[in-house]
C-alpha cells in the first residue's frame, strides 16, 4: 500500500508532461502535454485504439509511461488516493457476489488501510453517496441485477465515497438508452459543483460539444485540446479520423468508428 501523498494547493491538479507509451513497438500515445484545474470537465474523444483508455490509465498511475511524467498536485499518480479510474462496464464481472453497497464501500480502503473495517463515519460517506446519485434503495442488490446506467451510477458512489478529486471514466455512456446518458450527463454537473475534476472518454461528438468544457482530441498524439467550437472542425476531425469522417449533405460531421476497440 503507497503512503498517501499530501497535495500542494499551488499546482494544478493534473499535469501531463511529454508522455509516450509503445505497444510491442508500436505507439500507443506519443508525447502527450496538457494540464488540468480543479472543476473542469473534459471529453477525450478520438477514433477507437486512439490511446484515450492507456491515456486514463497511465494517469491513474495503473500503468507507467514510457516517457515522461505525470503529476497530481505537483506529485506522481502512484502515492494518491484522490483519482478514481472508472473501467468500461465491460471489464467489470457483473457476476461477482457482492452488493451495490459492498462496491460503494470499496472507496474507503484506501482511506481504512489494511485489516481495518469500516466505522460509523466511512457506512456515512457510502450512505451519502449512494442518495447523491439516486441508488439507495438498491444498496443490497447484486450488481448484475443492475441496469446499465445504475451500473455507471455505482462506480461514481464509490469515487464519492473515496473523496476522489479526480475522476477518469472510460466511456461510460457507451450502450446506455438516451433516458439513462442524460441522467448521467447531470449527474456531472453535481460532480462540478463539487469542484470534481472529471475526464470523460467517448466517441459522441454531439454530447461532447454540448456537455463539456474543453475536448481532447487523440489519435496516438494531441491533435488539439480547447473549447469544443475550436476543436471540432473539419480540419482536425480529417487528422484525428480520416477517412471514417463522413460529412452529409446537411453538412453534419458523421464518425464511422467501426475499428476494433484498443
Amino acid at each position: 500500500m503507497y503512503p498517501h501523498t499530501h497535495h500542494q494547493p499551488n499546482k494544478p491538479i493534473l499535469d501531463v508532461q511529454h508522455i509516450s507509451v509503445r505497444y510491442n513497438g508500436r505507439p500507443a500515445l506519443d508525447d502527450i502535454t496538457f494540464h488540468l484545474h480543479a472543476g473542469e470537465r473534459v471529453a477525450v474523444v478520438g477514433p477507437n485504439g486512439a490511446g484515450k483508455s492507456t491515456l486514463f490509465k497511465v494517469v491513474a498511475g495503473v500503468l507507467p509511461p514510457g516517457t515522461g511524467e505525470v503529476n497530481i498536485f505537483g506529485s506522481r499518480p502512484r502515492g494518491h488516493i484522490c483519482i478514481a479510474y472508472i473501467p468500461q462496464r465491460s471489464q467489470v464481472d457483473w457476476n461477482f457476489p457482492v452488493s451495490v453497497a459492498d462496491v460503494v464501500m470499496m472507496g474507503r480502503s484506501a482511506k481504512l488501510g489494511p485489516l481495518n473495517w469500516p466505522h460509523r463515519k466511512d457506512w456515512e460517506y457510502v450512505r451519502h453517496a449512494l442518495e447523491t446519485v439516486e441508488l439507495s434503495d438498491l444498496a443490497s442488490r447484486q450488481i448484475g441485477q443492475l441496469s446499465g446506467g445504475q451500473q455507471q451510477r455505482m462506480f461514481i458512489a464509490r469515487a464519492l465515497a473515496q473523496e476522489a478529486e479526480l475522476m477518469l471514466m472510460d466511456e461510460p455512456l457507451s450502450g446506455l438508452d438516451t433516458p439513462s446518458q442524460e441522467g448521467l450527463l447531470n449527474l456531472l454537473d453535481t460532480l462540478q459543483n463539487r469542484h470534481v475534476t472529471v475526464m470523460v472518454a467517448t466517441h459522441d461528438l454531439d454530447q461532447a460539444a454540448r456537455h463539456f468544457d474543453r475536448i481532447m482530441l487523440l489519435n496516438h498524439r494531441m491533435v488539439a485540446f480547447d473549447e469544443p467550437q475550436k476543436v471540432l472542425h473539419t480540419d482536425n476531425l480529417l487528422q484525428a479520423y480520416g477517412g471514417r469522417l463522413k460529412i452529409n449533405p446537411e453538412g453534419t460531421m458523421l464518425v464511422d468508428d467501426c475499428c476494433p476497440p484498443e
